[in-house]
């Protein structure tokens, strides 16, 4: 059997996909709307496999890379979950102290994409931490739609407070410089506008595909941000204009990159909605705008 591409996909399988994965369907439903595209030779059971995340062969930068020290920590947000568990990884070898990045999973918990991502950002020169917002509930259960169900049963506002304890966290961590910045995708992108809300001194935000805050949340922002967006993505990019708005009236330093041709998802080299031109040249922009940012 010829083996699938995204080529070989509609846009509207894709955006049934982005239904599911924003809990807008319940996985039945899905199942049964997909089943509407298995014509010939693609089935049911090979879409399902193709649009399923493959960790398994997607990690860039494998745990126990030796340019890493990278292990799992926990850290108190009294405000939030209690105790929450993160991957805090950092280059090997390093005298100085690192400015900091915190990376902020999706709607699923931290799943191995997003450790990955975390890794990813370390070797560039950075301490990182990718909290699991899930700690409370066990933490990420080994599949996302697992994960889903369970992020479901906290409220973003609580999970917003643990990820803002992970920036104190981070800050005073020895081998920090305090200077540091939020890097977030989809759930993540929303988190990391709101922490640009939040918490004055954060130094840089870069949300990707994530959801706005509201008009007075956005007046209260100062943080420099860099928003990632997905051409094909309008559920989210419609929020765009209103908040570019208030950041050019405040005079708050902001730029928008919008991806031509492209889905939601589209840094997430895990499932078929990853662009590789495009999460290749975001992520490029992305380091680039923490080394301005971040450096002491």
């Amino acid at each position: 059997m010829k083996k699938l591409t995204k080529e070989d996909i509609s846009q509207e399988v894709f955006d049934l996909y982005d239904d599911y994965a924003h809990n807008k369907i319940e996985r039945r439903q899905f199942v049964e709307k997909l089943s509407l595209f298995a014509i010939g030779t693609l089935t049911l059971p090979s879409l399902l496999s193709f649009m399923t995340p493959n960790y398994i062969d997607s990690i860039l930068i494998k745990p126990g890379d030796p340019r890493l020290k990278s292990a799992f920590i926990t850290y108190e947000s009294p405000k939030g979950g209690g105790t929450i568990k993160g991957l805090l990884s950092q280059p090997t070898g390093t005298k100085k102290k690192l400015p900091g990045i915190i990376v902020v999973h999706e709607n699923r918990g931290l799943n191995p994409y997003i450790e990955d991502v975390g890794r990813r950002a370390a070797v560039e020169g950075f301490i990182t931490l990718a909290p699991d917002a899930l700690s409370p509930l066990g933490g990420y259960p080994g599949n996302d739609d697992d994960g889903r169900e369970l992020q479901k049963k906290r409220t973003r506002e609580e999970m917003l407070e643990d990820f803002i304890a992970a920036y104190e966290y981070l800050k005073s961590h020895k081998d920090c410089n305090g200077h540091i910045g939020v890097v977030g995708f989809c759930f993540g992108g929303w988190i990391a506008n709101m922490m640009a809300v939040k918490i004055p001194k954060l130094c840089a935000a870069v949300p990707y595909y994530g959801g706005q805050p509201t008009a007075a949340e956005a007046e209260k922002i100062k943080t420099p941000i860099m928003a990632q967006y997905a051409s094909l993505d309008t559920r989210v990019n419609e929020g765009w204009p209103a908040f570019e708005a208030i950041l050019k009236k405040n005079k708050v330093e902001h730029v928008a990159y919008f991806y031509e041709g492209v889905n939601h998802g589209f840094h997430n080299n895990t499932t078929p909605r990853y662009d590789e031109k495009a999460a290749t040249l975001s992520w490029t922009r992305t380091i680039d705008f923490f080394k301005e940012k971040l450096k002491k």
